[in-house]
């Protein structure tokens, strides 16, 4: 069936071509019958406007292409919300692809949102490296979410997680924990900033020697595996700070499927404060993070550049907070100072 043409609106509406196209670019500058009657004409056709077209006048599509590095992680649906709403109260839409944690098919989501034309870009997790995201986008505004870096040509907007992971630590050793382990995710984004925040708070306390680092990833099966190496290996810690709340909840089944209690021999903490972490039968203790603030916050930055002129870079630090639940407590024998 064939496409209705602005041409056929024009007719049905006994107008020119030009009303038309005024009407759907810039309906305040008509009058209401004109309006009113071209509306109902393209209402009745079932025209849309092209959108490749409008955008090749004005040089805009006002779209927003925002790149996540895992889809299965529900930390990016709840940013993804604040993007949205965000770009939508300043008349742009966002469009999402997928990097799948992988450097490779992240530059071809780069790259698809580049050929669409997308005024911006928002990155959310980002695996590659910096200086290849300035060296590919160097035609639209970069905005990297979540994950922390100098660059004077990208923005980036992410939480203070060397401050977070210290603060679950500094309350873990409040409890009297000592025998701490930190799972981390390697060097994907967030994971170093947090190891390194846990290896300084555990420096400070004096307890350099109890310092564990087991490699795990951002991933329930990830957390699972590192976990099972930790009860392997027979020395068990009093506690496990985990990189996110999905390696947090892969550990506690590990835990639990080993019979141990939670929080009586091993107390847990993840980072993220996802929704499922409040849910009563998990209990999770949590580094929290603002998540659709980091979304409105990161489109703001992309905004501030495409409407408002900004040419210099800005990186914002949001702080975290910790959320106390049923997952952590006192070590056994050790009562909290």
């Amino acid at each position: 069936m064939k496409q209705p043409t602005i041409l056929d609106v024009a007719d049905r509406a006994g107008v020119s071509k030009s009303l038309v196209s005024l009407v759907m670019r810039e309906p305040e500058r008509v009058s209401e019958a004109s309006r009113v009657a071209v509306l109902a004409a393209a209402e009745e056709l079932g025209y849309r406007p092209n959108a490749v077209a409008r955008s090749l006048v004005q040089r805009r599509t006002k779209v927003i292409g925002v790149v996540l590095s895992d889809l299965h992680n529900p930390f990016f649906a709840d940013v993804a919300d604040g993007i949205e709403e965000a770009a939508f109260q300043r008349g742009y839409r966002a469009m999402l692809s997928s990097g799948f944690l992988d450097p490779k098919r992240e530059h071809g989501a780069i790259d698809m949102m580049l050929e669409l034309r997308v005024d911006g870009l928002i990155m959310l997790g980002s695996m590659m490296k910096v200086t290849k995201i300035e060296k590919m986008v160097t035609a639209v505004p970069v905005t990297l979410l979540g994950r922390h870096t100098r660059s004077k040509v990208v923005d980036s907007v992410g939480v203070d997680d060397s401050a977070g992971a210290q603060e679950a630590v500094d309350y873990l050793i409040e409890q009297g924990h000592r025998k701490i382990a930190h799972i981390h995710a390697g060097n994907v984004a967030g994971s170093p900033r947090r190891r390194s925040g846990y290896e300084k708070a555990m420096r400070r306390h004096g307890l350099d020697e109890h310092i564990r680092l087991v490699r795990g990833a951002f991933t329930e099966s990830g957390g699972a595996a590192a976990m099972t190496e930790i009860l392997a290996s027979g020395d068990l810690p009093t506690a496990v700070f985990a990189p996110n709340d999905f390696a947090a909840l892969g550990a506690l089944e590990v835990i639990d499927a080993a019979g141990l209690d939670i929080p009586g021999d091993i107390s847990l903490v993840g980072y993220d404060d996802l929704a499922l972490a409040a849910l009563p039968r998990i209990g999770l203790t949590t580094v929290g993070q603002p998540r659709a603030d980091l979304g409105r916050e990161a489109t703001h930055l992309v905004l501030e550049r495409l409407d408002e002129g900004r040419e210099s870079a800005r990186h914002v630090v949001v702080p975290p907070n910790l959320v106390v639940r049923s997952t952590t407590g006192p070590p056994r024998g050790a009562p909290a100072s």
